[in-house]
């Protein structure tokens, strides 16, 4: 009898174990929605500027507010999960039961976020579909699992109503137009994350996104991912030899609109071992400039970042095309332009989320000998 207890108290161990260690290799795909509470994963925001957490007895307190402070409003959030007593939450909160089922975007940027989490199927209406890549919120609108609900200012509000949407997804700080919706009863969430200025703070949004979901463990397994490689390229990158000065942007009628020193792109371009070459502007935001102030800071510039939305291949033939002054710039007489066309590749509904890609095809354009085997996925010379 002795000899049989501690058989199976062996086998028990044994089990117990292996059952543990096989618990510890997740599938984020398959977590289950269900699984998560206030009090079981939480969220730790590390580089976000524009949300923070607060954890509570029955539900979670969120706070937005504008990563750059060009506007001091704050949007709160009382998050419930639901059945939940709403008991205790402060009257200046917007209560949403979470986790949501139905949910609208505006922005490729808020739908990136779905599309990194998996959870596409939850999105049951979204804007303008112009430049939309990805497949599966295209079937879902041919098959009226989604619909299209207009643009801002000209929202569909009978569209809206029917889809039932638990939240809307807004960014109040671009065009607005959200006027016509904000009487439907339907919750509207402020999502700045495009204000960030740091590219693991824009991506770390999916986190917010995932506590509306219910999926925290989930986002703080792909965010620490996402997080260490990211790092380990700015490791990397540090080694180069030199760092080239990077100029950005184009004319477009009649101004060449370019981002500030302290820019989510001039970060960006500091992490991939260059500098740009309005690295003394204090801005965060963008700035419009004159042809010959660009000129006279950035004739020198080693390469020449683009974002284009051009048909077809683009190359310097169009680019000269477009602007004959062009050619007069070092980077486009040396080859050193680095290129996204944003009619060939789904930047905006994934770059966001994907910021450790974005920052290895930078390094190959900016230091090909660091990253010899990469492939450029958004970014690449134009040939």
């Amino acid at each position: 009898m002795k000899n049989s207890i501690i058989i199976y108290l062996a086998l028990f161990t044994c089990t117990f174990f292996f059952s543990c260690k096989n618990n510890q290799q997740i599938d984020t795909k398959n977590i289950s929605s269900t699984a998560t509470s206030p009090d079981s994963v939480r969220i730790e925001v590390k580089y976000a500027q524009g949300f923070n957490v607060s954890y509570h007895d029955n539900y979670r307190l969120v706070d937005i507010q504008d990563p750059q402070h060009e506007n001091e409003t704050v949007y709160r959030y009382a998050l419930v999960n639901r059945g939940q007593s709403h008991e205790g939450i402060p009257k200046d909160y917007i209560v949403i039961e979470v986790p949501v089922q139905k949910v609208v975007c505006m922005t490729t940027l808020q739908l990136s976020n779905f599309i990194k989490l998996n959870a596409i199927d939850k999105v049951v209406g979204m804007t303008s579909t112009h430049y939309l890549f990805n497949q599966q919120m295209k079937d879902r609108i041919k098959s009226g699992q989604a619909s299209q609900i207009g643009i801002e200012g000209n929202f569909d509000n009978e569209v809206v109503m029917a889809l039932n949407p638990d939240v809307i997804f807004v960014s109040p700080f671009k065009r607005g137009g959200y006027e016509s919706i904000k009487d439907l009863n339907i919750p509207l969430v402020t999502f700045l994350g495009y204000k960030e200025t740091t590219a693991l703070g824009q991506a770390e949004w999916i986190k917010f996104t995932a506590m509306l979901l219910g999926i925290e463990q989930q986002a703080n397994l792909q965010f620490a991912e996402i997080e260490k490689k990211y790092q380990d390229l700015i490791t990397l990158a540090s080694k180069a030899d030199k760092k080239p000065i990077v100029l950005s942007g184009e004319m477009r009628s009649g101004n060449w609109y370019v981002v500030g020193g302290k820019s989510f792109l001039a970060q960006q371009f500091r992490d991939a071992g260059a500098e740009y070459f309005l690295k003394d502007n204090n801005e965060t935001g963008g700035i419009n400039m004159d042809f010959e102030s660009v000129y006279s800071k950035g004739a020198d510039a080693d390469f020449w970042r683009m974002l284009v939305s051009h048909d077809g291949d683009y190359s310097y033939q169009a680019m000269k095309q477009s602007d004959a002054r062009y050619a007069d710039f070092k980077a486009f007489k040396e080859k050193k332009v680095v290129c996204c066309n944003l009619r060939q590749k789904p930047f905006y509904e994934k770059a966001p989320v994907e910021p450790e890609v974005v920052l290895a095809d930078l390094i190959k354009a900016f230091h090909p000998e660091l990253l010899p085997d990469h492939k450029p996925v958004y970014y690449e010379l134009l040939k």
